[in-house]
């Protein structure tokens, strides 16, 4: 997929190659430009419609290969994977307001994207920021020690497009999402927050 035309001018980028990455790239940047970040309990039309185009198979395969990959004593796994992104957390029947995500989100959030991004890592989503600042109390005081295992790119602090809530994430500006080994790098790099930061909160009063 090659790019034709500067970035800040939507009619003059060329995708070339019949593929469906290339049509996913072209209708993002044909598409009006709503923010993209979204309440995962309130779902706003605007999303959907942007989101439309992601390949419903991609999450999946995130999904697929995180099981291989998260460690098999933190219990039972649960994942719950659609078109934009995909949630992960443990035990529960329900996706709790604490767990893990990879997600499509606007570019807008995030320095040097142009078109699109994902974000990889850990959410806290309470309704009250209080809780939010709770769920991440215990994982800042071992900060020292996930740090060391995830490096630099991950950042805790606030939720991106979402006052109150809370992250330690990563971001992904314009990723590739025509490229094959996508779904294994967004699956690797999601265990790995997984495998550090799960037994940080699961030990006595991390939660």
């Amino acid at each position: 997929m090659t790019w034709s035309g500067g970035p800040a001018d939507a009619s003059a980028i060329t995708l070339r190659g019949d593929t469906r990455a290339s049509r996913f790239f072209e209708s993002f940047l044909r598409a009006p430009d709503p923010d993209p970040v979204r309440d995962p309990r309130g779902e706003r039309g605007t999303v959907d419609a942007r989101l439309a185009v992601v390949e419903m198979g991609l999450f999946d395969q995130v999904d697929d290969g995180l099981r291989s990959l998260v460690a098999g004593d933190l219990g039972v796994l649960r994942t719950q994977a659609r078109r934009w992104g995909i949630k992960v957390w443990f035990d529960e029947e329900t996706c709790p307001r604490e767990h893990y995500e990879a997600q499509v989100i606007g570019a807008r959030h995030v320095e040097g994207a142009e078109v699109l991004a994902i974000e990889v890592g850990f959410h806290a989503e309470h309704p009250k920021a209080p809780d939010n600042q709770s769920a991440m109390q215990r994982l800042r005081h071992t900060e020292a020690r996930w740090r060391k295992a995830l490096g630099p790119e991950a950042e805790a602090g606030a939720f991106l497009g979402r006052a109150g809530w809370q992250r330690i994430s990563e971001t992904w500006p314009d990723p590739d999402l025509g490229d094959p080994e996508i779904c294994f790098e967004l699956a690797a790099r999601l265990a790995d927050y997984v495998n550090v930061l799960e037994p940080l909160r699961s030990t006595p009063g991390a939660r």
